[in-house]
């Protein structure tokens, strides 16, 4: 076999596809814009699918040792006032892990030999490479993704931004906080400190001229105690501001000619329900099982459009109510009252 397969975008699901396929063969070259890989990012949930995924890469011990186990997940009110729990310790798999986004890249691009990783390097022109296929694996704006399947769909705003940031002392819990049309999460990170993330209706692009620090003390500030010991350790120059895109509506496939999108580029999604990461790895190593297994590319490719469009999907419809549901500013009784019964039904995998 002398495949050559081209990941244009170097994130999570474009990595873990180049690892699979080079591990079975296949020259790869991954593409990316970007000088460097981040040395900034969120802390991920890695469930157990995403943990079995890495094991097939070799990776899953690593990212164990690595992340911390969250000792309990808990859903709450602004006062404090409990929602309802989840059970993490009882997940199948092993539990749940929580990697900062820099430590998983930095793991995976650490199973790519150098030379296979290609730097400052945006791609415009598929037609440029002589491959058995591309992996468009660039990101929530993925102009691949607007090139093969046109405007409609563009990436659209959800209506909610969102802020995110470390903060110092440790938490063992994860916990999530829900208001009226806001929400505030903290988790632990590997270092010791404290992941903290938070969300809240904006106008698209909108900032804060006095910093965003001072914006969500406003928002946040009068809720509970926990909230609050985050907000006063907040450095305006750790916290990260992103609106919150999706695609919508759904792509018609994930798949065009030798082309295969993964990630973001096929399914992105709001961010609430903590499975864009885990999507990303899944897709990156199911289709370099498909590629590695069936002799024809198109099969392969028409297969893993089969694996993986309509879970992804229902997935992204799920995050999308649930955002909604979460953002809301009026029965909010209702709303926790139904996340109380959903957590009761949750999937622990």
């Amino acid at each position: 076999m002398n495949r050559r397969a081209i990941v244009v975008g170097g994130g999570i699901g474009g990595l873990a596809a180049a690892v699979h396929l080079r591990a079975h063969g296949w020259r790869v070259e991954v593409h990316e814009r970007s000088a460097a890989l981040p040395d900034t990012g969120t802390v991920l949930g890695i469930w157990p699918s995403a943990l079995r995924a890495l094991d097939t890469l070799g990776l899953g011990e690593q990212a164990r040792d690595l992340g911390p186990a969250p000792s309990g997940s808990s859903f709450l009110r602004a006062d404090g006032s409990r929602i309802g729990s989840l059970n993490v310790a009882a997940m199948r798999g092993g539990g749940l892990r929580m990697l900062s986004r820099p430590t998983l890249l930095g793991l995976l691009a650490g199973a790519l030999p150098a030379e296979a990783l290609v730097f400052g390097s945006p791609v415009s022109d598929l037609d440029r490479f002589d491959s058995d296929v591309v992996i468009a694996a660039d990101g929530i704006n993925s102009g691949i993704r607007t090139g093969l399947f046109g405007e409609r769909y563009r990436a659209k705003y959800t209506g909610s931004t969102a802020w995110r940031g470390s903060a110092p002392g440790k938490t063992g819990a994860m916990t999530e906080t829900w208001g009226e049309g806001a929400l505030f999460g903290m988790t632990p990170q590997e270092d010791g400190s404290t992941n903290w993330y938070a969300s809240a209706r904006a106008l698209e692009a909108d900032r804060a001229p006095r910093g965003e620090a001072a914006t969500i003390r406003v928002h946040f500030g009068h809720w509970h105690h926990g909230v609050r010991q985050v907000l006063d350790r907040l450095d305006e120059r750790t916290v990260l501001r992103h609106d919150l895109y999706h695609v919508d509506p759904p792509l018609p496939s994930y798949v065009r000619g030798r082309v295969a999108l993964v990630g973001d580029a096929a399914h992105a999604m709001s961010p609430i329900l903590g499975r864009g990461g885990c999507e990303a790895l899944l897709d990156g190593v199911a289709l370099a099982d498909r590629l590695v297994t069936l002799p024809r590319v198109e099969d392969a490719l028409a297969a893993y459009d089969a694996d993986r469009r309509k879970p992804t999907q229902r997935l992204a419809r799920m995050a999308s109510v649930t955002s909604r549901m979460m953002h809301a500013r009026r029965f909010t009784g209702l709303r926790d009252a139904t996340m109380k019964l959903a957590l009761r039904s949750a999937p622990l995998d």
